[in-house]
């Protein structure tokens, strides 16, 4: 690891605006070149998921919660301005640092406008369950792309409890839900594998009496598990037979404020580690990363792959697992995922896309009908931006088949993001190691999830600017 000194990003200059007003922020195109070798160490945002959970869960518990390691994207300060609205009262204290005073299990106050989450879809999603169990009508709205997310895995369990949901037509949004004082406590089977419907459903039993019950699939995201019990809810977790999982929550618990360390996002970790991979020479270290075995799909796909990634320091904070990653450049093979592997890894596959392109053979990419329902089509906007960078890449049903090139495609490309910020910092990644640089429309959806990030990647070595 060459020595250089610590990138950290100070996150206290990012606006705490309305959601609607990122929306309506002027297009940043930019454009990311071939860059030199990646080195030095980079402290990343917090985990967004968690920054999310850790927001509302402090806002259910009684008494005063203290954050560290917040992420303060757009889509975190959007569930921070619902909180208020809700009634919660929250401030920040320094770059990452939250204070939320609690107001308990059914305690929030009826909302007096719109609640405009932006592009925050875990934020409706997760709101949506704890809004079940509050007598009163909440209104969620967001931004275009938010506006034309089907919300319907949601609503369905929602209304079996007791709640009432009026929506567009594919149950989207503006979305009115009014919730009961009296829900009803259900056993519930999820279709498909999803944290936040799953999160949903239990954020509505907590103020249901008797036990809520959620049977997954197949183990996805477990963030709201560890931090209800962080805060002293009763949550059992047991394997079913058929390889998916049981979650039962006691309801009605009274939950404890208590202090909580945000990890840095492996979702965001993802890029510099992808264009560390595959930009020549490149070492960096990445630090204090969460490793949930639920979320470190892309970390098993890297090593298949050949890469050279190396965990250092396992930790906990706050019940979740971190480490440093130390990452170097590596001739990467070709691989084939598993659908299994989906959940663990359902953010990171526009930048494995993009690792895919630049490895020796022909990888599948399988069961990726889930990325069609995110912030973007995400299943079309891989293959439609990978094509354009002269990458040869084709769809099969639900999987993404890829040639890899070798080394560097030929790139040259401009690229629409779709209002996407994993689709645009995949492919200005990709404009770091290929033959031609690449432009993508717009980077301002990037502040969402990853504030900071071009100066990040130009600081560890990266070419991207401004149009």
């Amino acid at each position: 690891m060459k020595k250089s000194e610590q990138i950290i990003l100070d996150q206290s200059s990012a606006p705490e605006i309305g959601a609607g007003e990122r929306a309506a922020a002027s297009a940043n195109p930019l454009v990311s070149a071939t860059a030199a070798a990646l080195a030095g160490e980079a402290v990343l945002p917090g985990d967004k998921s968690i920054s999310h959970r850790a927001l509302m869960f402090g806002a259910l518990a009684v008494g005063e919660t203290h954050i560290h390691g917040l992420l303060e994207g757009g889509d975190v300060l959007a569930t921070a301005g619902a909180l208020r609205e809700y009634g919660v009262e929250l401030d920040c204290q320094g770059p990452g640092k939250w204070r939320v005073w609690g107001v308990g299990v059914g305690g929030f106050a009826e909302p007096a406008r719109v609640l405009d989450l932006g592009n925050a879809g875990t934020a409706v999603r997760l709101l949506m369950g704890i809004a079940a169990g509050h007598a009163f009508t909440s209104y969620f709205s967001g931004d275009d792309s938010l506006l034309s997310r089907p919300m319907k895995r949601v609503a369905e369990p929602l209304r079996r409890m007791g709640a009432k949901i009026t929506a567009r037509s594919a149950c989207r949004l503006p979305l009115a839900l009014t919730g009961s004082n009296d829900l009803l406590p259900i056993e519930y089977t999820l279709p498909v594998a999803s944290a936040q419907v799953k999160s949903a459903v239990l954020l509505a039993g907590l103020a249901a009496p008797g036990e809520t019950s959620i049977i997954e699939p197949a183990p996805s995201r477990d963030h709201s598990e560890r931090m209800l019990r962080h805060f002293g809810a009763d949550v059992r977790v047991e394997e079913e037979a058929s390889g998916g999982r049981r979650i039962t929550l006691a309801g009605q618990p009274e939950l404890r404020a208590a202090d909580l360390s945000v990890p840095a996002d492996i979702s965001s970790a993802a890029f510099p580690l992808g264009a560390a991979l595959i930009v020549p020479g490149s070492n960096v270290l990445l630090k204090n990363v969460g490793i949930n075995p639920l979320r470190s799909g892309l970390l098993d796909c890297v090593a298949e792959m050949g890469g050279k990634v190396e965990l250092l320091e396992a930790r906990e904070l706050s019940g979740e697992p971190a480490a440093d990653i130390a990452v170097s450049a590596s001739e990467l093979r070709a691989i084939d995922v598993p659908a299994a592997r989906v959940p663990s890894m359902i953010d990171e596959y526009p930048i494995l896309a993009i690792l895919a392109a630049y490895a020796h053979g022909e990888s599948r990419l399988r069961g990726l009908g889930e990325l069609r329902h995110k912030e973007s089509d995400r299943f079309a906007a891989i293959v439609e931006g990978l094509t354009a960078c002269g990458v040869r890449v084709a769809a099969d049903g639900d999987d993404i088949l890829i040639d890899g090139a070798g080394g560097p495609p030929p790139g040259g490309a401009q690229i629409e993001s779709r209002l996407d910020h994993r689709i645009a910092m995949a492919f200005l990644v990709l404009g770091m190691a290929s033959q031609g640089s690449i432009t993508i429309d717009d980077g301002a959806p990037i502040a969402t999830s990853f504030p900071g990030f071009v100066e990040l990647m130009n600081n560890l070595g990266g070419n991207i600017n401004n149009v």
